[in-house]
C-alpha cells in the first residue's frame, strides 16, 4: 500500500512529489506510468516512490489519489478507473467541477479541487483547496500552507490569478528585449532583470501591501513614477482587469 497515488505525472505532480519526499518524513507514493521519463526520474531519486504498471494499480494501492492529468484527457482517464467508496480524491485538474468529479469517481464521494504551484516543491506553496477537505489540507500544509475555500466563486478567483503568470514573464521579456536594443547583451539583460525581480519578490515575504510598495518605489518626480503614470494613462491596468474578467467568464463557461 501507498500513502498517496498520483494519476498523471507532469510538472505539477513532480513538484508535489518532490516536496513530499525530499525530507526525512517521506510518505509512500505510487505514480502512474504515463509520463515514463518523469516517473522514472522521481522513483530513482526518492526511495519511497514507486511506478505502477497502470492507472488502476495506483487507485488500488492508495487511499488518497491525486489527479494531475490534463483536462483534455481527464474524463477519458477517469472514466476507465474503478474507485472504492472510501477513496479520498484530490484534483488538480482545471475546469472540472466537484459535481462532475464525483460522477466520474463514483462510488467515491470525498473529493476536493486544488491549485498547486511549483513552490510546493520547496514546501513554500500556498494552495487553495475547494471545498475544505482534511486530506488536502494535511497534504498542502505539509507543502507550505493550504487555503481552504468554501466558496466556489472565491476559488475561481484564485484560479484566475494564476492565469497572470505567463503575462508576467512576457512583461519581463519585453523589458529585456528593449534593454538589448540599447546595446546590452541579451543574456546580461535577462540576468539583470531576473536578479532585480527576484530580490523584489523576496521582500514580499514580510510586506504584502502592494499599494504601499508601489508608492514607496514611485518617488515623486522620479522615473518610476513617470513609467507608472504612463502605463496608467494608457489604460494598461484597466486592460489587466478586463483580461481577468475574461478569464473568469471562460472558467464559468467550462
Amino acid at each position: 500500500m501507498s500513502d498517496y497515488g498520483l494519476i498523471g505525472v507532469g510538472a505539477i505532480a513532480e513538484a508535489i512529489v518532490t516536496g513530499l519526499c525530499a525530507g526525512d518524513d517521506a510518505p509512500a507514493v505510487m505514480l502512474s506510468p504515463r509520463n515514463a521519463e518523469v516517473a522514472a526520474r522521481l522513483a530513482d531519486r526518492f526511495p519511497t516512490v514507486t511506478v505502477a504498471p497502470g492507472n488502476q494499480a495506483v487507485v488500488d494501492a492508495a487511499p488518497v489519489v491525486l489527479l494531475c492529468v490534463r483536462p483534455q484527457i481527464a474524463r477519458d482517464v477517469l472514466g476507465a478507473l474503478r474507485f472504492r467508496p472510501d477513496h479520498v480524491v484530490i484534483s488538480a485538474i482545471a475546469g472540472i467541477s466537484v459535481d462532475e468529479l464525483r460522477a466520474l469517481i463514483a462510488p467515491a464521494e470525498d473529493v476536493a479541487r486544488c491549485i498547486p504551484l511549483p513552490a510546493v516543491a520547496r514546501r513554500a506553496g500556498i494552495t487553495p483547496v475547494h471545498p475544505p477537505q482534511a486530506a488536502a489540507k494535511a497534504l498542502f500544509d505539509r507543502l507550505g500552507s493550504a487555503v481552504e475555500v468554501p466558496d466556489l466563486a472565491a476559488y475561481d478567483g484564485f484560479a484566475v490569478a494564476t492565469a497572470t503568470i505567463a503575462a508576467h514573464f512576457e512583461y519581463l521579456r519585453t523589458i529585456g528585449v528593449w534593454l538589448a536594443g540599447q546595446g546590452i547583451p541579451a543574456e546580461e539583460a535577462s540576468r539583470y532583470l531576473a536578479a532585480t525581480y527576484a530580490d523584489l519578490a523576496a521582500t514580499l515575504d514580510s510586506h504584502h501591501d502592494f499599494a504601499h510598495l508601489a508608492r514607496d518605489h514611485a518617488t515623486v518626480g522620479g522615473i518610476n513614477e513617470h513609467f507608472l503614470r504612463t502605463l496608467t494613462e494608457a489604460g494598461v491596468y484597466d486592460e489587466v482587469r478586463t483580461a481577468l474578467d475574461s478569464v473568469l467568464a471562460r472558467l464559468g463557461a467550462l
